[in-house]
């Protein structure tokens, strides 16, 4: 029994507690053969006949295992969507978006959902930063590039030492927060991402969070950029409750000083009315696809023209008609 828990430590150095629980998974097993049940030794145990703490430590160990796999053989890859400055009707940046390599598949949410259950989260979203930065030296150098992040990672320190060691100059990048920032983490949020800012950092809120998007949160962290989602630019262009509500927020950032982004335009008119408002920028599915292809990326360094940029909206609407493109981008 030593030589076998030797064996497992051998087999999983620096996660002893991973061998351990392998361990006794495989002393239950053989227990059961030796009372009689043979099959049991070829069957993997099932876990509703485990303890409810030892299911969850295996859970957690094997969602470990997969993170930590996913980051060592830098299994990921960065996807850019172009956003258009509306008035120069031409790409000023790009979202960065995060691709797994996956056997099974799984959306880059829930890999990054997953790893922030298990305590990987700041690891993997500073891999996929990591990722973003070297992709983005095949881009046009004037776009900026918008990079996911969440409130929580922002304050761990190991953050300014990313833009330490990264070649992308930290003028040219974006923090967008992916979720609002928890009361008890703010003061340290402020105080973790005004040294970077001082130094060129920009940072991009979503208005639809109920915590980075209340207005008077906005007041105070003066965002250097707000994009707006779809519960305010859908039916811009036929709801005049929805065209008064992108009007005032217009006139907000306005006030504050912070660059609009309209996220998800879907249609031509909903792109005409937007840029009427004077809306800074607009991303979308109607502008433009995520692509991994450096060769697309190249392309957003030649300013469309104004009719150009209306042949190619149409153009673009009716694709997504026919293939049935997901609102959600």
């Amino acid at each position: 029994m030593r030589q076998r828990l030797s064996d497992r430590l051998d087999e999983n150095p620096g996660v002893p507690e991973r061998a351990l629980l392998e361990h006794l998974l495989e002393t239950r097993q053989q227990d059961a053969v030796n009372e009689g049940k043979p099959d049991v030794a070829r069957t993997p145990l099932p876990l509703e006949s485990m303890p409810p703490q030892l299911v969850e430590q295996l859970q957690m160990l094997r969602s470990q295992s997969r993170i930590s796999s996913l980051l060592e053989n830098q299994m990921l890859m960065t996807a850019f969507q172009p956003i258009y400055g509306l008035a120069a009707q031409s790409v000023v940046g790009v979202e960065a978006l995060s691709r797994f390599v996956s056997d099974d598949g799984a959306g880059a949410e829930l890999w990054f959902a997953e790893a922030a259950s298990v305590g990987l989260g700041a690891n993997l979203e500073f891999s996929a930063l990591g990722s973003a930065a070297a992709a983005a030296a095949s881009l046009p150098p004037h776009l900026y590039v918008a990079m996911n992040i969440s409130p929580t990672s922002c304050i761990d320190p190991r953050l300014p030492e990313l833009f330490d060691h990264i070649e992308l100059p930290i003028g040219r990048i974006v923090l967008e927060l992916t979720e609002g920032i928890p009361d008890e983490e703010y003061l340290q949020f402020i105080s973790a991402i005004s040294p970077l800012r001082e130094r060129g950092l920009r940072i991009a809120i979503d208005d639809s969070h109920s915590g980075a998007g209340a207005l008077s949160r906005m007041l105070h962290l003066r965002p250097d950029f707000i994009k707006l989602g779809r519960n305010v630019i859908s039916g811009v262009d036929t709801d005049t409750s929805q065209h008064a509500l992108a009007v005032c927020m217009v006139d907000f950032a306005d006030q504050i000083g912070a660059v609009l982004v309209a996220e998800g335009v879907e249609t031509p008119d909903e792109l005409r009315v937007l840029t009427e408002l004077g809306i800074s920028a607009g991303q979308g599915y109607l502008l433009g696809r995520p692509s991994v292809r450096p060769q697309d990326w190249a392309a957003w360094n030649t300013p469309l023209d104004p009719d150009g940029l209306g042949r190619y909206a149409i153009a673009a609407d009716q694709v997504a008609s026919d293939s049935g493109a997901s609102d959600k981008h």
